[in-house]
């Protein structure tokens, strides 16, 4: 009978601490529940980075190719266009294998949100042959002229920036990486 009691009594003492704190076996209190809602995912929030490679003689822009693309904050992409050619040549085993090289533009770029602000992160590699004027001297294996930018900065929504610029060594001309970024939702 005195164990009948004790344990009368231990039940009694679990289930009112337990209704209590609001718990009970197998539920969550409410502060658990609040928790737990507002851990819910945040919104992907979707970006449009518009990119200008712009070339300048004497200040005055005498060409600009224009590349977009779209990425998530938080996210990186890349736009690459060009054409492999063929440098050179090796034995591999019983046959030949060619070697290339990737001519053409490839741009890469990361958005990270946080604290209000926009990071942007950029890498841009344009490479295209150089003309005949520009590789004398040399013998018949074609020179390829090559422009490389990795930046990091603050974006400006809405804005074009210049994100760099590099002056070219064989001629009076500067090449300009610019950047749009525009929310998109």
């Amino acid at each position: 009978m005195a164990k009948k009691a004790a344990l009368t009594v231990i039940l009694i003492s679990v289930f009112v601490g337990s209704a209590a704190t609001g718990r009970l076996w197998g539920q969550e209190s409410s502060a658990s529940a609040k928790s737990s809602a507002q851990e819910a995912p945040t919104p992907v929030e979707a970006y449009r980075l518009d990119f200008s490679v712009n070339e300048l003689e004497d200040g005055k822009k005498i060409n600009t190719r224009q590349y977009a693309m779209n990425v998530n904050g938080n996210d990186s992409n890349e736009i690459k266009i060009g054409t492999k050619v063929p440098v050179g040549w090796r034995a591999a085993g019983n046959s030949e294998e060619f070697q290339y090289i990737d001519v053409g533009t490839n741009i890469w770029s990361q958005l990270k949100t946080g604290n209000g602000q926009l990071e942007l992160r950029v890498r841009a590699e344009v490479s295209n042959f150089a003309t005949s004027d520009q590789g004398q001297g040399h013998d018949s294996r074609p020179l390829i002229r090559q422009l490389k930018i990795e930046a990091s900065t603050l974006a400006q929504m809405g804005k074009p920036m210049v994100v760099g610029s590099v002056d070219d060594p064989n001629s009076k001309r500067q090449f300009q990486l610019e950047v749009t970024v525009t929310k998109l939702r």
